[in-house]
């Protein structure tokens, strides 16, 4: 019985390890990245999420799997980041490694804008994704013969084409089984390849508001500022995703607070030191020192943080 109950566990573990998520699931999960670094690089997002499905086997490939890497981006000379080992073309070529799917997105965008190979194809309209299909082939991203038509299959059958006018699957239910057309559709495409969050000063220090489906890396790119260091700035760990209007410190928050008659605050209810540290842009861990309290530990409604002098 104990060796029959070990093999079902086995076979369970390894059934999970090697488990896949579908193309609906990896589009579901990825679309408003796509989305979002079509309105900073002008890239249809269509075509971005086609080339990803395409690449990265749905995000179930060996190469995206442990490197992060879902568009089969080689090093070249001018990559400084980490790399990762893969057989290709040859054996044992070389991949760029990312920290995170986000970082892969952003870098795929980068890598077109920066390349004058790909120059022409940013004078196209923004939703002609089937120029950017064939420019794409045309233009050496791959050498597969039918690079451009692979592309092209996924956008349709998947209506991807609506990304362009982000719409989203929930949107697209709405539409279903028929292409929009621009009319149809409410959330006109805004190409913006500059700034989309404007800076403004809370506790003397720069902030922005997060818009829906923001995300570290993506701000990091429009601020040239480091993904971690955002992390750092706004005390929350690698991966989380900012809520629709929170407010992301753009620089290090203080030590303590900087003027002299913010001393303490009295909390109410629901607040978590977390907050208060936003609230007054003070950094967390010296805040919890400060208050003689432990790193994970909420304070009580009613009770006395002291901001600027440690708790007597």
């Amino acid at each position: 019985m104990r060796y029959y109950l070990f093999t079902i566990i086995f076979i369970s573990t390894i059934s999970a390890a090697f488990a896949q998520i579908s193309r609906e699931e990896y589009i579901e999960q990825y679309q408003l990245l796509a989305i979002e670094e079509m309105n900073r690089s002008g890239i249809p997002a269509s075509i971005t999420m086609a080339q990803a499905c395409l690449e990265s086997g749905n995000g179930n490939s060996t190469l995206s799997l442990k490197s992060n890497n879902h568009f089969g981006i080689k090093c070249k000379s001018t990559w400084t980041g980490k790399t990762v080992k893969h057989d290709d073309d040859e054996k044992n070529e070389c991949f760029r490694k990312y920290n995170t799917v986000e970082e892969s997105y952003i870098d795929h965008s980068n890598f077109l804008m920066d390349n004058p190979r790909y120059f022409s194809l940013f004078q196209l309209p923004p939703d002609d994704y089937v120029g950017w299909a064939h420019g794409l082939k045309k233009a050496g991203y791959a050498t597969a013969p039918d690079y451009a038509d692979r592309l092209l299959k996924i956008i349709e059958e998947y209506q991807l084409y609506r990304l362009d006018y982000k719409m989203t699957n929930e949107q697209l239910a709405t539409l279903k089984h028929t292409k929009p057309r621009k009319k149809e559709v409410l959330n006109s495409l805004v190409i913006n390849p500059y700034q989309s969050h404007q800076i403004t000063l809370r506790n003397n220090l720069k902030t922005v508001v997060a818009n829906e489906g923001d995300t570290y890396e993506i701000l990091s790119q429009e601020f040239g500022i480091k993904a971690w260091e955002l992390y750092k700035f706004n005390d929350h760990p690698e991966g989380y995703k900012p809520l629709k209007n929170e407010i992301i410190y753009i620089e290090a928050k203080h030590r303590k607070a900087g003027r002299k008659g913010m001393l303490t605050h009295r909390v109410e209810a629901g607040e978590t030191m977390h907050y208060i540290s936003q609230l007054y842009g003070l950094k967390l861990k010296p805040l919890y020192k400060r208050n003689n309290m432990k790193a994970g530990e909420e304070p009580h409604t009613e009770e006395i943080i002291f901001l600027r002098n440690n708790r007597r």
